[in-house]
């Protein structure tokens, strides 16, 4: 998998939401599980092609239990949403420059201090 890890479609999101909630688990498993969420009614076909799709970019991990695929994610949801802003913002910066650095800095300033406190220890690494 790329050091950066793919932007992640509505259903995809669904899927990893639901992996990330547990060690592993099978396209059934995940398919109702989406399903007892919503009135949307996911086919076990779908779920599995989105699944495997999401072997295929390295997001989850396959292994065979007798006639059964089984998923677990390659990359936990912290770690994914951290290498997701980084690379967002990261793009950000790389179009605008300077300008977005500016907004970044007015955006710092309206924020609540103890908010900001927060901010400046997690950029320190803890």
């Amino acid at each position: 998998m790329d050091d950066t890890p793919p932007v992640l479609h509505e259903l995809e999101t669904e899927i990893m939401e639901e992996l990330w909630a547990r060690d592993e688990a099978t396209v059934h498993q995940v398919r109702d599980a989406l399903n007892a969420r919503t009135d949307k009614i996911r086919a076990y076909t779908t779920v599995m092609t989105v699944m495997t799709r999401l072997d295929g970019k390295g997001m989850l991990r396959r292994r065979r239990d007798g006639r059964t695929d089984v998923y677990s994610a390659t990359i936990g949801r912290d770690a994914y949403l951290e290498a997701r802003a980084e690379a967002e913002v990261g793009a950000i910066i790389d179009e605008y420059g300077d300008l977005a650095l500016v907004h970044f800095a007015r955006q710092m300033k309206r924020l609540d201090p103890d908010r900001r406190k927060e901010l400046r220890k997690l950029s320190r690494g803890g």
